[in-house]
């Protein structure tokens, strides 16, 4: 294997296409279809498609640097999210809900020691 793309069921293209720019900030760097793609990395691509009935079903994990500065960002666009939480590692994760119901979560790696 060598790509990954995650997918992300809505119930309607428009509005997730509105909210899903707000939450990566930036337009879908690809339109194929019906599908709105996101670029994660060189290998991995999130995509937002219409499909109704299988809508607020997805749960995704995005590894993320500058995880208040995110928030800060989403928060300018009435995006909220649940509590922060620090895990015993030191990973810092929360959660974000999209209009239908699906779960994006972010984590944070902690800092790498000065070294």
């Amino acid at each position: 294997m060598t790509r990954l793309y995650s997918g992300v069921p809505v119930t309607d293209r428009a509005a997730a296409r509105d909210w899903y720019a707000a939450f990566f900030g930036r337009p879908a760097d690809e339109v194929v279809g019906g599908e709105e793609l996101w670029r994660i990395s060189d290998t991995a691509w999130v995509f937002v498609d219409e499909i109704p009935d299988r809508a607020g079903h997805a749960l995704l994990t995005l590894e993320v640097e500058g995880l208040d500065g995110i928030l800060a960002r989403l928060a300018a666009h009435d995006i909220g999210h649940e509590p922060v939480e620090t895990y015993a590692n030191g990973v810092r994760h929360v959660t974000v809900v999209d209009p239908d119901g699906n779960s994006l979560s972010l984590a944070e790696a902690p800092a790498e020691p000065a070294g």
